[in-house]
């Protein structure tokens, strides 16, 4: 059996399932949230939520990075667009609104707007076509932030720049735990940005807030053991970092990765959609690099942006308060086909999941 086929084999599934009933609380709610978008879609597509028990409920935090882009920075594209730069970005930022347009409307007005699969696509086209001012809005979080790093450290043309969109998902987890109404029991971490910057920044969860954490894979069979892992602390009122992922994940990280964005970063506050300012939780280029930086080197004068588009309520799924189908709006004003909200745009927002899964939805 393949390792892939071992992370998806119904028989486990059904074994771990049963492990979870058993540390499950008889009474009281647990809740257990997860910041990644790849986490919702393990979720949802496979209907785990149908595999425990009721009350035992596992909810989405801020883990799209494009959703969580705020329409203010999506308005400096737009704005530099129609300037007559052309803007470079991967396709699932092309739809995500501003505060009055999107990159996609911006293109059909007549903008330069071009889908590249990788930097070093925009950086050739940028080559080829001296003439012209290039942009790349670098956007995600740990995980794609070292790609940009490295093009950023490299030998770039001076018609290139970047408007740095990257952000850092600890700081997105501790404002959870601040959140009215917002019970959370354990967090189920996320593999990929794990394996960036490894397991030391959860400490502050289990050793400050007492909260049960895991690091998680994104097979089904990887999830359920993460719920299991919490519900076990839970059930001995523990609070311990624990790693599921440890076949990817390593304590330390990936040390090239940290020490290429180190060089190339620093860490700044930054604004969330639909959340606010976070402190230390955005990656800015240094200042040895401000000739590449969009920002800097176009005078770009920021909006106050507008996030939450009126009957939206994708703030309040963004941070795990209501469920999509909770929103008036969904799948009926707002469709992937004609988004309102951001978490409607990307393959990784919660109501996108959602809405591409809907049998599998409305079992949660």
């Amino acid at each position: 059996m393949s390792e892939t086929m071992r992370f998806r084999d119904p028989k486990v599934a059904q074994g771990i399932a049963l492990k979870i009933r058993e540390v499950a609380p008889k009474k009281g709610q647990v809740k257990i949230c997860h910041v990644c978008g790849t986490h919702e879609w393990t979720i949802t597509h496979f209907g785990l939520r149908s595999l425990l028990p009721e009350n035992v409920e596992v909810i989405a935090g801020p883990g799209c990075p494009v959703c969580i882009v705020p329409a203010a920075e999506i308005d400096e594209a737009v704005q530099l667009a129609k300037q007559g730069k052309v803007i470079t970005c991967f396709g699932d930022l092309l739809r995500v609104p501003g505060s009055e347009s999107s990159l996609l409307e911006a293109k059909a007005a007549g903008a330069d707007v071009r889908i590249v699969y990788a930097v070093s696509d925009a950086i050739e086209m940028a080559r080829a076509e001296r003439e012209k001012e290039f942009v790349f809005h670098a956007v995600g979080f740990e995980t794609t932030a070292p790609i940009t790093a490295v093009e950023a450290l490299g030998d770039l043309p001076r018609n290139f720049s970047f408007l740095v969109s990257h952000r850092l998902i600890p700081p997105a987890m501790e404002l959870l735990l601040g959140v009215e109404d917002l019970q959370i029991d354990g967090f189920i971490a996320p593999g990929h940005v794990s394996a960036i910057i490894g397991t030391k920044p959860y400490e502050l969860f289990t050793k400050v807030y007492r909260m049960p954490t895991v690091v998680a894979g994104f097979e089904p069979n990887d999830v359920l053991m993460a719920v299991y892992m919490i519900l076990k602390q839970h059930s001995t009122s523990e609070a311990e970092l624990e790693n599921e992922y440890s076949r990817v994940v390593k304590p330390e990280g990936n040390r090239k990765a940290l020490e290429v964005m180190r060089r190339a970063f620093k860490v700044t506050a930054g604004n969330w959609r639909g959340i606010g300012s976070l402190d230390n939780s955005a990656y800015a280029l240094k200042s040895s690099l401000e000739e590449y930086d969009a920002r800097k080197k176009f005078d770009i004068k920021p909006s106050e942006g507008k996030d939450i588009h009126k009957g939206c309520q994708c703030h309040q799924v963004i941070v795990g308060k209501i469920k999509p189908n909770q929103c008036p709006m969904f799948l009926k004003a707002c469709t992937p086909a004609k988004p309102v909200g951001a978490c409607m745009v990307s393959s990784e927002g919660t109501c996108r999941v959602w809405a591409k899964n809907v049998a599998a939805a409305n079992t949660a």
